[in-house]
């Protein structure tokens, strides 16, 4: 199964949100919408899940308009939206039942979903005695209790420790390896490095930058080389100006083309006690700040 949003265009009023906004998600692989906030994600969402039209421009999927009767979406949002004063099994069962599921699969799914989270002692309090981490797996169960095609997250992370954080990284590798497309949203770069396959970064209503992660990381010089040693100073007094160190303590060396990579390699593993040798690659932040930011050069790769 393959989503495409295909040239929208969606204006407010006097204000244009989105210009021609393409990109594609693939069945089985996770997809990372990044952007600043007001840069246009949460409307692209939004036109994906149908609670308002673009102005121009289609939702596919396979190469056809969305049919919303036949694909079901679940949807994490940022900005939580459940009822605090409800008790949780009643609320999950009826957003359950709103998604066409019958009372009896609704309860089985519910249950299922409290157990896998390790929320079930909890399944008849209301929302407002959890903590804002357990609330946020409550939020979870809605967007896959129905057992969408498509599974929306915005910001999923948010306020969760490392163990519940861990067991929502088992969730989702669960939710990918069962053929469904999921879609990223978050400002959390390390989290869209683990998941996902491919990327689109919007800037100001425009996609910026999209493709392959790796591809997208491949595409730049490749003429840089991380180095981890305990052999620092004398490497630094060797290559001189060549070096600088990094955040973490690693040597980063400048090559004065790309073609050197071999011979230098060869030479620092030869003369120095060397952990590791690799190519420099830009993080996903490194790449984000560059397209996401003011001084962005749209469409430039």
């Amino acid at each position: 199964m393959i989503l495409e949003l295909k040239n929208i265009e969606k204006s407010f009023g006097e204000k244009k949100v989105l210009t021609g906004v393409s990109f594609k998600a693939e069945g089985g692989k996770a997809f990372g919408l990044l952007g600043r906030n007001g840069a246009g994600k949460t409307t692209s969402i939004r036109i994906l899940m149908d609670v308002f039209p673009a102005n121009s421009g289609e939702v596919l999927i396979d190469g056809k308009p969305i049919n919303y009767s036949k694909i079901g979406i679940g949807y994490l949002p940022e900005e939580r939206g459940l009822y605090p004063k409800k008790v949780i099994v009643d609320q999950l069962c009826y957003f359950a039942e709103l998604k066409g599921m019958r009372h009896k699969d609704a309860i089985a799914s519910v249950d299922y979903w409290l157990e896998r989270l390790g929320m079930a002692e909890y399944r008849n309090k209301r929302l407002d005695t959890l903590s804002k981490g357990n609330q946020q797996k409550i939020q979870l169960v809605t967007a896959l209790a129905h057992d969408p095609d498509i599974v929306i997250l915005d910001e999923p992370f948010s306020g969760l420790d490392p163990v519940n954080a861990m067991l929502l990284k088992n969730v989702v590798k669960e939710q990918i390896a069962k053929g469904k497309i999921v879609l990223f949203s978050s400002h959390q770069m390390s989290y869209i490095e683990e998941f996902c396959d491919s990327i689109a970064i919007l800037n100001k209503g425009v996609v910026a930058l999209q493709g392959d992660l790796r591809d997208i990381k491949r595409d730049y010089p490749r003429d840089r080389l991380v180095v981890r040693t305990v052999a620092l100073e004398r490497i630094r007094s060797d290559f001189g100006a060549a070096c600088t160190v990094m955040e973490n303590g690693d040597l980063l060396i400048q090559l004065s083309s790309p073609g050197e990579k071999k011979a230098v390699m060869t030479r620092l593993v030869e003369n120095y006690d060397i952990d590791e040798v690799k190519v420099y690659e830009p993080s996903l932040n490194d790449i984000f700040v560059e397209y996401a930011g003011d001084s962005a050069r749209e469409g430039e790769k």
